[in-house]
């Protein structure tokens, strides 16, 4: 064969594998009419917004402009409103996604006529009049996830506990880093009353840890179905959020497409 066929040849062949990537990146972004476009990202105790950046890649790959709220953690009333300050800031409808105590937050702020739909995230969902506490009774404690209360009442996840009961399916490394630079949350957030649930009026779908150890797997699939969320379920920690990007954006792109065929 002439170095001549040979160029021909591969010049061919890279011309159609970039042809096939185009088409696989063509395929994964979002259509120019999908009408809702904006996606909110809430973190949980403990954390704080940086742990979304797969999340945030994955969407803005697609064609998604994503808003990451960084919570105070110091009230319910504190995060709603730093969440409300996000929400103000989108030029249309929303989604809005809420990790673990992410997900009361989301549920008293997600009355916010830009909302369209919401992701729990191994979340929790209180209804209005309840407190984030209640969700927890009558299901079996979380042993492995052992919280540590400061004199002036802030909880940080215990050191020694944290890799197990918060973030499982990360290195050793990774979670020493995670639990040494970890936000504490006021625990008196979670005796707080809500007074809305924004899931009784916004559709809702949730993503469930089957290995998460901050929350019985039964309360879980309790809280997600009492809200009437369809359901996805990955085996993970109770870090998914971090650790399961793709799922959780697939699930966040489900609930865009659904909300934009009813705008």
């Amino acid at each position: 064969m002439t170095s001549k066929a040979t160029t021909t040849i591969a010049a061919i062949a890279a011309a159609a594998a970039f042809s096939t990537a185009t088409a696989a990146n063509a395929a994964d972004t979002i259509p120019v009419n999908q009408s809702v476009k904006n996606v909110v990202l809430v973190h949980g105790a403990f954390a704080d917004g940086s742990g979304w950046r797969g999340v945030y890649d994955n969407l803005t790959k697609r064609g998604y402009r994503v808003t990451i709220v960084q919570n105070p953690l110091t009230s319910l009333a504190d995060d709603v409103a730093a969440t409300k300050r996000a929400l103000e800031r989108q030029d249309g409808p929303a989604i809005l996604v809420g990790h673990s105590w992410g997900g009361t937050v989301i549920t008293e702020a997600g009355i916010d006529p830009k909302v369209a739909g919401l992701v729990y995230v191994s979340a929790l969902s209180p209804d209005a009049g309840e407190t984030t506490a209640q969700q927890y009774e009558g299901f079996a404690p979380a042993s492995e996830f052992v919280i540590e209360t400061t004199k002036d009442g802030f909880g940080y996840v215990s050191p020694a506990k944290f890799k197990a009961g918060f973030a499982h399916d990360v290195s050793d490394v990774e979670a020493t880093f995670m639990s040494a630079s970890q936000v504490p949350i006021n625990m008196a957030s979670f005796a707080t009353k809500l007074e809305n649930a924004a899931w009784r009026t916004k559709p809702s779908w949730a993503v469930i840890a089957t290995e998460d150890k901050a929350f019985d797997q039964a309360m879980l699939i309790h809280m997600a179905d009492r809200i009437k969320a369809r359901i996805t379920k990955v085996s993970a920690s109770h870090a998914l959020f971090m650790t399961q990007p793709t799922v959780v954006a697939d699930t966040i792109d489900q609930a865009a497409k659904a909300v934009s065929t009813k705008q």
